[in-house]
């Protein structure tokens, strides 16, 4: 079985040059249209996403060699594409950019070079005329296998700009689909990770996204990128599936390392959960439809990344709840687990198949809000504090008490707790001074120093999410210091950049400043969902 969804992957040589606006621009206008647009990220990134899902009424969904691996690519692009009439993959940084030290691993040609998928790259024309073209062939030429379709020229200054631009590309035989101007109000704000995600600022982010979606409709070529799109070769392979991921035998994990420069990785604590059944690097196949399985919030609707009401006006968003999947491992029962996922402003980063993998191993999933919530979910058994922004908001945390020390105290009694990042500054005793849950004595603090990078782990401690000795691929983004930066059992050995172990393992708790794919590692969910179960 194959994908032959109609797709293009949008990119660039470098940064800053558009692509996001580009992309979502082009998802917007397609979805205008009527069409069934699959919207896709090159990358870790959390925050682009959002706006995707905002484009298209689609849940954005990440493609991301590193962390998954390349067989899962054509997969998990099946997964979301599945049922649409186009997909637009948005790129990361510069066209052959990729993981450091990797060659092209996770880099925008890598991912569509496993997608068959023609590119269009955007150019930022700003400052320049006739090199254009010099440019372009350059991207074009440097791999064979990459198949740039034409380019899409930005912040194009004038008409004889354009005229001049036009007439190089002609020359050196690249079709142009379009021209853009620049325009103040597609511009979108930025701070220290980025763009401002889009939960934060639900009104100004569609007023920007249909406003990308008017200028790409009027300066872009939409027949001639449709047809491109066409053009795209079949993704051999079955598309993901979340329960049928599960199924599989894992096999041994490795053996806990001793890092170079850290000495012995230190045994788990005695606190720590016991050793379950091991976890597995199998790959998935598949496919559950692309609205969330088994998920609630009895508050609000919600999609996995905590936006609410995607749509704004664009598309029919897509429901959050289906009913009835069974998760090939246990019989489905009226006491399914409720893992409560925290979402809203403060809680953006999310994968979807997360959320996906937790329904299937037989949990109902329900969003929360930190910042409005004063208690968790009704029923909770399990409790998932992913990525964000709790920095932002760390005072309107901070007055929430009461769902503060309702977090502590399902910690405290053994409850299931999987913190990435912004969760692991939550359950801290406090963020910049300000008093946050007290489940890890730990502090945190913004800085200046940005770290950022993809890495290498191996599980130190037997959690609730991994055996000791599981290697797992992760990326790290933040403006954050915690200290210290590792508990008597820590959570992981990071082989890369520097040997160091980091987070925290502690009775239920698992905290990391890493973020996982756990599509890499479905056994994560389904060792969760089991403690779940039996705490």
């Amino acid at each position: 079985m194959s994908s032959s969804v109609p797709r293009l992957v949008v990119a660039a040589p470098s940064s800053g040059s558009g692509k996001t606006t580009v992309a979502t621009g082009l998802m917007a206008a397609f979805a205008a249209r009527g069409l069934a647009v699959s919207p896709h990220k090159v990358g870790p990134d959390y925050i682009d996403p959002g706006y995707h899902t905002l484009a298209t009424g689609r849940v954005g969904r990440n493609l991301d060699a590193y962390l998954c691996g390349p067989e899962l690519i054509g997969p998990l692009f099946a997964h979301g594409a599945r049922g649409c009439d186009l997909a637009v993959v948005e790129g990361v940084m510069g066209l052959y950019d990729g993981a450091a030290g990797e060659g092209e691993l996770a880099s925008t040609a890598h991912v569509a070079k496993l997608l068959r998928a023609p590119v269009v790259l955007v150019v930022d024309a700003s400052s320049q005329s006739r090199s254009v073209a010099a440019l372009v062939h350059g991207f074009a030429s440097w791999d064979p296998e990459v198949r740039v379709g034409g380019v899409i020229l930005n912040k194009v200054g004038s008409d004889r700009h354009e005229e001049l631009l036009r007439e190089a590309l002609d020359a050196a035989g690249v079709p142009v689909f379009g021209v853009l101007r620049r325009v103040a109000q597609v511009d979108t704000p930025s701070r220290h990770l980025g763009l401002v995600p889009v939960a934060e600022r639900r009104g100004e982010a569609g007023v920007a996204v249909a406003a990308m979606a008017a200028q790409v409709a009027d300066g872009c070529d939409l027949e001639g990128l449709m047809g491109l799109a066409r053009g795209a070769g079949a993704v051999p392979g079955a598309a993901w599936d979340a329960a049928e991921a599960l199924v599989s035998s894992p096999p041994p994990p490795l053996p806990v390392p001793s890092l170079q420069g850290v000495g012995p990785l230190r045994p788990p604590a005695s606190g720590a959960a016991a050793p379950g059944p091991p976890l597995r690097p199998e790959r998935p196949r598949p496919q559950a439809p692309d609205g969330l399985v088994g998920v609630r919030d009895g508050l609000r609707p919600q999609t996995p990344d905590g936006l609410e009401g995607v749509g704004y006006g664009l598309r029919p968003q897509t429901p959050n709840r289906l009913e009835g999947v069974q998760d090939g491992l246990h019989p489905q029962t009226p006491e399914r687990p409720v893992v409560a996922v925290a979402g809203g402003a403060a809680f953006t980063f999310s994968y979807a198949e997360h959320t996906e993998l937790l329904a299937a191993a037989g949990a109902e999933v329900v969003v929360f809000d930190p910042l409005r919530d004063e208690r968790l979910p009704d029923e909770t058994c399990g409790l998932v504090i992913g990525g964000g922004f709790p920095e932002v908001y760390g005072g309107e945390l901070s007055a929430n008490e009461s769902l503060r020390k309702d977090v502590a105290a399902f910690a405290e009694r053994g409850g299931p707790v999987a913190a990435e990042c912004a969760g692991l500054l939550y359950l801290g005793r406090e963020l910049d001074g300000l008093p946050m849950c007290g489940v890890l004595d730990v502090t945190a603090r913004m800085s200046e120093r940005l770290t950022l990078g993809y890495r290498d782990a191996v599980a130190v401690s037997d959690s609730v999410l991994a055996v000791a000795g599981t290697r797992m691929r992760g990326h790290e983004f933040h403006r954050t210091v915690v200290e210290p930066g590792a508990g008597a059992a820590p959570a992981w050995g990071v082989r890369t950049p520097r040997p160091r172990v980091e987070g925290f393992v502690q009775r239920g708790v698992h905290a990391s400043y890493l973020h996982t794919h756990w599509a890499s590692e479905p056994g994560v969910a389904r060792r969760f969902v089991e403690r779940c179960r039996t705490s």
